[in-house]
């Protein structure tokens, strides 16, 4: 490997890192919709069902054409079984929560991945001297703390003690799920990866889904419903986790998370217009604070060795 720094930004991981913000930003949205047509375990279910459809030819040419082999299905087992109970916890917190609130305690994710990272991955650890790497990390984190600090409404008010500790445990199994995929699928192409994990995960949220939903609407959910799970499916699960997978395979796991602390901020610009949640003026200055952080975590690219994808 070499052990010179990488002294370029990497274009395509910073597209893939961009690309990942805007479905994540969206995909909340329609989640938060949709807790007024069904259960979370039905719309889990249904979201990652499209999803998997999506993506089934890909895996089923690849495997045509002996670009998998059979280890990629023990693979994708650690982050499937991990990604099942954070979807859960995900989609969740949103029957407890509002969107944009909800957003900013599970960016707390972050401080997972940076320990496990920088525990089992030794070309990582060029960041812990990156200035720029602390001065992102330092901003993203007054960011998201300031924002939710200057809250107009009392916390306790608006949200209650169960939704807060489904969401923290949706963010610990977020920062599992994202080592794992990077260590299971580090050689994989990144859509054959997240192909074989959403069939895993198919099944896992159906196991669920028949213990604990209401089965009956999957049949009585009309076309709006509909529409907002396709775009949703397609949007923050189908992809959004392939283009997390390419970013984190070139530039690490860190950096992405990091740079992932921007869509709470931008949840609460759509959230304040669809479903009434506001922002104070510290808010706002914290939010620039939070952007700030995210561009420094990206500029910090340059402490890295370049890896393909």
């Amino acid at each position: 490997m070499n052990t010179q720094n990488y002294k370029k930004i990497d274009a395509p991981a910073t597209l893939a890192c961009l690309g990942v913000i805007l479905c994540w930003s969206l995909g909340p949205i329609f989640i938060k919709l949709l807790t007024k047509y069904t259960d979370v375990w039905i719309q889990n279910l249904l979201r990652y069902v499209v999803s998997c459809l999506f993506w089934l030819p890909f895996l089923l040419s690849a495997r045509k054409k002996g670009l998998i082999d059979k280890s990629i299905w023990r693979r994708a087992l650690l982050p499937a079984c991990a990604n099942v109970i954070m979807q859960s916890c995900w989609a969740g917190a949103f029957y407890f929560i509002d969107p944009a609130f909800m957003n900013l305690i599970i960016k707390t994710t972050v401080i997972w991945i940076a320990v496990f990272s920088l525990i089992l991955f030794p070309e990582e650890r060029p960041l812990l001297k990156s200035k720029r790497f602390w001065a992102g990390a330092a901003l993203s984190t007054a960011g998201v703390l300031g924002v939710i600090i200057f809250r107009e409404e009392d916390l306790i008010s608006k949200t209650t003690l169960l939704g807060i500790i489904i969401t923290l445990s949706a963010a610990m199994m977020w920062g599992i799920y994202t080592v794992s995929v990077k260590i299971a699928f580090k050689d994989i192409d990144s859509r054959y990866g997240f192909s074989v994990i959403s069939i895993y995960t198919v099944a896992g949220l159906a196991v669920l889904a028949l213990f604990f939903g209401d089965i009956k609407d999957c049949t009585a959910l009309g076309l709006r419903p509909w529409t907002y799970i396709v775009i949703s499916s397609l949007l923050s699960i189908a992809f959004s986790h392939v283009l997390y997978y390419f970013a984190i395979k070139r530039i690490g796991a860190i950096i992405p998370a990091l740079s992932l602390l921007i869509v709470p901020f931008i949840v609460f610009l759509l959230s304040s217009r669809i479903f009434g949640e506001s922002l104070t003026i510290l808010q706002w200055i914290f939010g620039v604070v939070l952007l700030a952080g995210s561009t420094f975590a990206i500029w910090s690219q340059k402490h890295l060795t370049p890896r393909a994808a």
